[in-house]
């Protein structure tokens, strides 16, 4: 008897390690499994989302750089960095030298234009318009995350969109596009090319028109990009003006002077065909870049419809593969429109650490991905005991020049931003809190004054107070949430307890329209004493921007 209550103890007692061996295992595959990274066959598109207008890219080695327009945002250019062409981070900005450029009395829609990023011998090369503030310039860096030189204007080089090609004898050679000459059609521009001495810092010899576009009507050749590509030249360039026709457009030659011929399969990319319903439109300024294994890629803008057609998000940065067929380029070949995602480039995933969703202001200094509207003289925030200060100044969020704004760029159409604050004033002119802004005609406000809360709306230039709501507590959190193409804003005590201020709203407050044109849309935090001098202060214990599913 007792042999057979040992035997049965022990059966019992296997049974139990056992099962724990099992769990065991169990545990160690699942944490295994955890553990490893799977890489996707498809990655999605838009690779760089909301407002990345006019993308440039080149290669050095295995390191892929990128840069965009920037307009009046500050500091401005915005270099990005990935191994993948898939996971980007942002490494810095060209544009930090507040010294440079003057952006005041400038629109939203002026300044930073259409940027070429570049590398040549050990040094990278970024050219770009400053429109309707000094013209065109070139800087240069050995580390394009900074420091990048000064600006190197070049007076004598008429137009937008300047790009710079390296032969294979080292010579550099200017290329832009220009439309001060008698037009024999309607938007008729020329593309241009010339020599440029990177001694002696100015453009030489002999400027040859290259090119009206790719055919006798074409309209607002620009963004002109040219390459060696075997034993052709490819001179790539946008048409059709950046809104609904846009396109890219291909040219070959024999020789570097021309003639350049127009590609067969024009437009190479376009989804003007495509009526105004697709969800993806205005295609175009493409730029190419080849991988170390002789894959080439493109990266183009495109804007990302709503529903009513808004464009809310302003242009973005796309990528597709390109091959080449009897020398003309075949954009995203076998498929020829761009969707919402793409095949994975071959090449080694590399992830990279995301931005945090919530700053919570405990260091010194703003993280990278803030930036001002305009260049401010002098600093008007601070940050002490966790929190961020910002100074009520006369500036407005209406006015051409810097105000008391931090934006951060708006990724999503799905997004939450959420900040506390505290602020008390006596005063009717002081106001401090939540902005979402396009333009300086076109935003919405969440703001907090003496005794109420208020939702502002402008609208082409028409500001109308939505709601207000009554508040004399010195504290508040504000929110807004984007659905698509509706918001609702909200303001609390807590996030348990938040009351919605106003009824639902439109983003067609900053999408797309005749005065929110070619930059994109921020979310932050805005103080104002609306015209009048000012000491008081409004502080922030943190800002949540978040993307929903």
């Amino acid at each position: 008897m007792r042999n057979i209550i040992i035997t049965r103890s022990f059966i019992f007692l296997n049974r139990k390690i056992k099962r724990l061996l099992l769990l065991l295992v169990t545990i160690f595959l699942c944490a295994r499994m955890m553990g490893e990274t799977i890489i996707p066959d498809s990655i999605s598109n838009p690779i760089r989302t909301g407002f990345h207008p006019d993308p440039s890219i080149c290669r050095v080695g295995e390191d892929y750089y990128l840069v965009t327009s920037s307009f009046t945002w500050f500091p401005g250019l915005p270099i990005y960095h990935s191994r993948d062409l898939t996971n980007w981070s942002l490494i810095g900005h060209a544009l930090t030298n507040p010294k440079a450029i003057d952006f005041n009395g400038m629109t939203d829609n002026d300044g930073i234009w259409a940027p070429t990023l570049r590398y040549h011998n050990g040094t990278f090369y970024l050219i770009t318009t400053a429109h309707g503030c000094g013209g065109n310039f070139y800087m240069t860096a050995k580390n394009p995350a900074g420091p990048w030189s000064d600006p190197v204007w070049l007076k004598d080089a008429p137009g937008i969109d300047p790009s710079l090609f390296f032969d294979e004898d080292g010579r550099c050679y200017y290329t832009g596009n220009r439309w001060d000459f008698k037009s024999t059609w309607p938007a008729q521009c020329a593309v241009w090319m010339q020599e440029l001495d990177l001694q002696k810092r100015c453009l030489v010899g002999e400027r040859k028109t290259l090119a009206y576009g790719h055919a006798a009507n074409a309209k607002y050749a620009e963004g002109p990009h040219l390459y060696k590509i075997k034993d052709h030249y490819l001179l790539l360039m946008a048409e059709g003006g950046s809104d609904y026709n846009h396109a890219v457009t291909a040219l070959t030659a024999k020789s570097l002077w021309g003639p350049y011929v127009p590609c067969t399969v024009n437009p190479v990319l376009t989804h003007r065909h495509l009526g105004k319903d697709y969800p993806v439109q205005s295609l175009g300024h493409a730029d190419l870049v080849q991988t170390p294994t002789g894959d080439w890629y493109a990266v183009f803008l495109g804007k990302r419809i709503v529903e009513g057609g808004l464009v809310p998000l302003g242009r973005e940065t796309f990528l597709c593969e390109v091959s080449f067929q009897n020398g003309e380029p075949i954009f995203n070949p076998g498929i020829g429109v761009i969707g919402n995602r793409l095949k994975r480039p071959p090449l080694p995933w590399t992830p990279v650490s995301k931005t945090d969703k919530q700053n919570d202001f405990e260091s010194s200094a703003l993280s990278p991905e803030w930036a001002t509207m305009r260049i401010p003289e002098q600093p008007f925030h601070h940050f002490a005991d966790g929190n961020l200060f910002l100074s009520l100044r006369p500036e407005m969020a209406d006015s051409l020049v810097c105000p008391s704004m931090l934006l951060r760029r708006v990724h999503s159409h799905n997004f939450s931003a959420t900040t506390t604050m505290s602020f008390s004033t006596r005063r009717v002119n002081e106001w401090a809190g939540l902005v979402l802004y396009r333009t300086a005609k076109g935003y919405y406000s969440l703001l907090k004054g003496k005794n109420e809360i208020r939702l502002t709306k402008v609208l082409l230039g028409k500001k109308t107070i939505i709601a207000t709501l009554p508040w004399k507590e010195k504290s508040v959190i504000l929110r807004l949430v984007a659905k698509g193409a509706t918001l609702t804003f909200y303001a609390g005590l807590s996030n348990d307890m938040l009351y919605q201020v106003g009824e639902v709203q439109s983003v067609d407050a900053v999408s797309d329209n005749k005065v929110n044109r070619f930059n994109g849309t921020g979310v932050g935090i805005y103080a104002t004493s609306n015209g009048k001098q000012s000491i008081n202060k409004a502080s922030y214990q943190w800002f949540e921007y978040k993307e929903e599913n």
